[in-house]
């Protein structure tokens, strides 16, 4: 039996990169997935990947900076699969740039579509995830930085969210959701972009990971939510996973 039969995730995010990792890795291990972004066609070649593999996978157009789209797609992913067990928080835009640099309109964007949009999916699909219901949400060692220079308003956003999900945490364990967060470092279209054209100072990079290495959108970040989401997770709740290769240091 795979690990997520019967099981209904809500990914954002999903249309490419890490998002879509995670709903690649979820689809293989039997659940349903509901793939979420704001640009079809990225979120019809998830569906096409995943159903080519056997699995099962719709898609919903959502623009998380939008309160009433937050809502309508979660009605529309319960009508048409019955529920909601497993949400994946993805999607946000980032908010890169020195303190003097980064504009009120990027830092609000950068909350508009993080915490706030965490807190309004997480307070949608409550009502589904009761029992039995997982959420992971995105956090990242940008506020661990051993440099935070030109990351401080992107980390502001991101323990906002990771302060949300200890708060999840305690608040709805006792109505059987887990809520955890990851951090990951991932292979994304975007961080493969900046490779390319910065290989010196990507390779610098990479000598300050451990395993030396970014993480794989399915294979590492995926899979290591695949197993948040399952069972064998079941009495961890309120905790901030690195998907990092040893990076950061959380102690």
């Amino acid at each position: 039996m795979a690990l997520l039969s019967n099981k209904v995730a809500l990914v954002t995010g999903a249309g490419q990169g890490v998002g879509q990792g995670v709903a690649l890795a979820l689809a293989a291990e039997g659940a349903a997935v509901a793939v979420v972004g704001r640009t079809l066609d990225k979120l019809l070649a998830t569906c096409e990947t995943i159903r080519q593999r056997g699995g099962v996978a719709e898609p919903f157009l959502c623009d998380v900076m939008d309160g009433a789209q937050i809502t309508h797609c979660v009605e529309a992913v319960v009508a048409r699969f019955g529920g909601v067990q497993i949400l994946v928080n993805n999607a946000q835009v980032v908010p890169l740039g020195r303190l003097l640099d980064v504009t009120d309109e990027a830092f609000v964007a950068g909350f508009d579509s993080g915490p706030l949009a965490t807190l309004r999916m997480m307070r949608a699909c409550h009502p589904h995830l009761k029992g039995d219901g997982v959420i992971v949400n995105f956090a990242s060692s940008a506020a661990v930085r051993w440099d935070a220079s030109g990351y401080g308003a992107y980390a502001a956003t991101k323990e906002a969210i990771r302060s949300l999900t200890r708060a999840a945490a305690c608040e709805w364990g006792s109505e059987g959701i887990r809520v955890n967060a990851v951090a990951p470092h991932a292979l994304s279209p975007g961080l493969q972009g900046w490779v390319d054209e910065h290989p010196q100072e990507a390779a610098a990079f990479f000598k300050t990971i451990p395993l030396g290495r970014v993480g794989d959108c399915e294979r590492d970040i995926g899979r290591a939510i695949v197993w948040l989401a399952s069972a064998d997770a079941g009495y961890l709740t309120g905790a901030t996973l690195p998907l990092d290769g040893g990076q950061a240091y959380w102690g």
